[in-house]
């Protein structure tokens, strides 16, 4: 899927050469010291940057463009910061991410065509089902810049599952929740991956990591140190230098 990205920002180099496979069906996580490489990364696939070499593809085609085309092509993303508008209720949010998959013209659209109307109201029963999915029905029609900030976190993961993703790019999905929310968000994203949705996970969270991951991948000054199920990961000499310079393991 990634091959031989490269990625620098005046004379520092983010990304220097990075290759992995996220294998459809699983959730991947990407993890490293802060610097890493990771959000670049993320970043690079979603079209947010532009590598300076290097290909991304996802269902044996290049992918690449804008990243409003690459959404349509299945690939989306969350981001480390909420970007919920948070003046809308929540079901207002997510249906932003619904009418990317809107099929009307502006022309219909502007004459309040019947075929409009009747999508609006699939977008609307389809964003009622991804606000019960994520635990929000409760607070479907409260503004969302108002509710808690993992719950906002929520409504971005809402947003970002309306848009019907093959490929889910979850940055930092955790920050600022607390140990029960993450719990919700642990069982969450397996639920997800029921759905035949493939999960690359960005997370400073090793517990969460480790214990949701099929494959993890280590960053470390922008290049692969080590890649391999969460066991092997734990015990690996490389990824335990790079984390804590020690002989501890990441837990």
């Amino acid at each position: 899927m990634v091959e031989e990205l490269r990625v620098a920002f005046g004379g520092v180099t983010a990304l220097a050469g990075v290759s992995f496979t996220v294998r459809p069906g699983t959730i991947t996580s990407l993890i490293g010291p802060n610097g890493a490489g990771k959000t670049t990364a993320f970043n690079a696939i979603t079209g947010y940057l532009r590598p300076s070499h290097g290909r991304v593809s996802w269902a044996s085609a290049p992918l690449g463009g804008r990243p409003c085309d690459i959404a349509r092509r299945g690939v989306v993303r969350t981001f480390q910061k909420t970007s919920v508008f948070p003046t809308l209720t929540v079901f207002d949010n997510v249906r932003t991410g619904l009418h990317l998959r809107a099929r009307a013209s502006v022309w219909s659209v502007l004459a309040g065509a019947r075929r409009v109307r009747e999508e609006e109201a699939r977008i609307a029963d389809s964003a009622r089902a991804v606000i019960e999915f994520v635990g929000l029905g409760d607070r479907r029609d409260e503004v969302a810049g108002e509710l808690p900030y993992g719950e906002q976190r929520l409504v971005e993961l809402a947003i970002a599952l309306a848009a019907e993703p093959q490929l889910l790019l979850l940055d930092e999905p955790a920050a600022g929740m607390t140990g029960g929310e993450k719990e919700r968000l642990i069982a969450m994203i397996r639920r997800i991956r029921e759905r035949h949705v493939t999960v690359l996970v960005v997370e400073h969270d090793m517990k969460l990591v480790m214990g949701i991951s099929d494959t993890v991948i280590v960053l470390n000054h922008g290049r692969v140190i080590a890649t391999g199920p969460p066991a092997s990961i734990q015990a690996n000499p490389d990824v335990i230098r790079a984390y804590l310079g020690s002989s501890r393991a990441p837990a």
